[in-house]
């Protein structure tokens, strides 16, 4: 067992991170939560291993880690821990943008500035997006579990295991999953070849510009301009964009800024006092909209 610690810069609080979409263990990949810590359990990027990871917050704010994970992965689990919970970026500044917008200041107050939780991987977000085309956040839930709990490694902590979901190559030897369609299946093994070959690698998808990000996402099977987008904004955990092609930021935003007829100009332009996390202060947004709206209305995350 290896421990480690992460200390995030800027407000980050990991209980607010937990109450995210209800918590988000069971919708954005392996893990669980129990009181005080949180648990991941995920493919390493990479490496043909999967590794599970605990964490706690300490009262001066770091988040204190450990691993099963093998002395020379750490590095990369430990990146992949922080980007999940978006505090691999400099959140020092996210106060200043409540200062400028009142409405983000509101929320931020309410929400313990919260930051996006993002998935695992753009592996784990662009097989995610695509198991839940056309099916509810809870079928695609028990798919993903019955995924891991076939095919998905099972890391441990303390000898409890914590399946994660099929590393591309155990998920290419799947021929059929209750719940899931023919079609979805073979998406999903092309995205595996995908990830096999490198068109999935994370950090070179964050670091591309936007266009040709999406661009070769769009050139994976099941994946249309919705779920690219997606895949982009929610598994590379990019910081400072806006998303274009869901109107759930567009209802949010009308109804708390008073704008029912905004348009994606508007949009634009009302998001300049929210560089450089245009993205985080859309989630909170729609947090913060979704929970004094009501789940028939909104659904976070």
């Amino acid at each position: 067992m290896t421990e480690f610690a992460i200390t995030p810069r800027g407000p980050f609080s990991l209980a607010t991170a937990q109450d995210f979409a209800g918590g988000f263990p069971a919708g954005i990949g392996g893990g669980e939560f129990n009181g005080p810590t949180i648990a991941m359990s995920f493919p390493v990027e990479g490496t043909d291993t999967s590794a599970a990871v605990e964490l706690a917050q300490a009262t001066d704010g770091r988040l204190v880690g450990r691993t099963d994970a093998a002395a020379g992965l750490l590095q990369s689990v430990v990146r992949q821990a922080s980007r999940s919970l978006s505090v691999d970026h400099d959140g020092a500044g996210w106060p200043a943008v409540g200062q400028r917008d009142p409405v983000i200041g509101a929320a931020q107050q309410e929400h313990n500035f919260l930051r996006p939780v993002c998935f695992y991987s753009a592996y784990e977000a662009a097989t995610s997006f695509v198991i839940g085309q056309r099916i509810s956040r809870r079928q695609t839930a028990r798919v993903k579990a019955q995924l891991s709990d076939s095919h998905g490694d099972r890391p441990s902590l303390d000898g409890h295991a914590y399946p994660a979901f099929p590393r591309p190559e155990r998920l290419l030897e799947v021929r059929e999953v209750r719940g899931l369609s023919s079609k979805k299946l073979e998406w999903l093994h092309g995205l595996s070849r995908a990830a096999l070959d490198g068109k999935l690698d994370t950090e070179s998808l964050r670091a591309m510009p936007r266009d040709e990000a999406l661009a070769r996402l769009r050139e994976l099977p099941g994946v249309g301009p919705f779920t690219a987008e997606a895949v982009w904004l929610r598994g590379c955990g990019v910081v400072d964009e806006l998303p274009t092609t869901e109107g759930l930021t567009m209802q949010a935003v009308g109804a708390l800024y008073g704008r029912p007829d905004i348009d994606a100009a508007g949009l634009e332009a009302l998001a300049e006092v929210w560089r450089p996390y245009r993205m985080w202060a859309v989630v909170l947004l729609r947090v913060a909209w979704g929970r004094s709206a009501g789940p028939t209305s909104y659904r976070s995350g």
